[in-house]
């Protein structure tokens, strides 16, 4: 059972993400501090860490820094009022995973969880052999390398990393948003439209027919998600 910690001081809130998370077979704690959370974090084990961004005695954004520096890899999702886009590339910068702004659906933090779940496991398993293979293709993380039939396929960079990242979330539904924002960052250029092109590209050299693809699925009016 994946452990959640909450650090958020609005206690409805604090009772809405619990009742959910825990109806959904999570195991959940709280802290409603900055400063307690970071306690909390540092020293126990949780598969996900969801922070609110400002909070007493210590900020979001502080406790972000100071895990990381403390060597606590937890993934981490930010949550906050703010819009500023300033505040979002800080977080990011000092090593938070993912970043919601309130009011936000519960089924998409839900999936923003299971996003950072999977994307743990895909890690572990991949980091052990370091290959992945679907259909005729192979995957080899530690070379960078992809190979179908046999044959190397020469892939960019930007395409090498949205393959990657959507293996790693295989089954996961992946908006155009989140793509663009794990792979080319949260504050780059490009628009939506540079991962449906990329998205485009892949399926040309990946799949055997472009046109209806087994593995890169779209699903309309949500994204894509990769089916191995």
């Amino acid at each position: 059972m994946a452990r959640i910690l909450l650090i958020e001081d609005e206690p409805g809130l604090v009772m809405t993400l619990q009742d959910r998370l825990v109806d959904e077979n999570y195991e959940v704690e709280s802290a409603n501090d900055g400063e307690e959370g970071f306690q909390k974090a540092k020293s126990d084990d949780f598969d996900v860490i969801v922070l609110d961004l400002m909070l007493p005695k210590k900020s979001g954004l502080d406790v972000c820094r100071d895990l990381r520096q403390a060597g606590v890899e937890t993934p981490i999702i930010m949550l906050t009022a703010k819009g500023q886009v300033v505040d979002k590339v800080l977080g990011l910068k000092l090593g938070a995973n993912d970043y919601m702004q309130k009011p936000f659906e519960m089924m998409e933090l839900l999936a923003r969880i299971e996003v950072q779940l999977r994307k743990k496991t895909s890690e572990k398993k991949s980091s052990a052999s370091g290959i992945v293979a679907f259909g005729d293709t192979e995957i080899n993380f530690q070379s960078i390398e992809v190979k179908k039939e046999g044959e190397t396929i020469s892939l960019s960079s930007k395409e090498f990393q949205l393959l990657k990242f959507m293996v790693e979330n295989e089954g996961v539904i992946l908006s155009r948003d989140q793509l663009l924002n794990e792979v080319w960052g949260y504050d780059a250029v490009p628009s939506t439209r540079t991962v449906d092109v990329h998205i485009a590209w892949l399926r040309q050299k990946l799949e055997a027919d472009s046109g209806y693809p087994k593995y890169i699925l779209t699903v309309h009016g949500f994204g894509y998600k990769f089916v191995g």
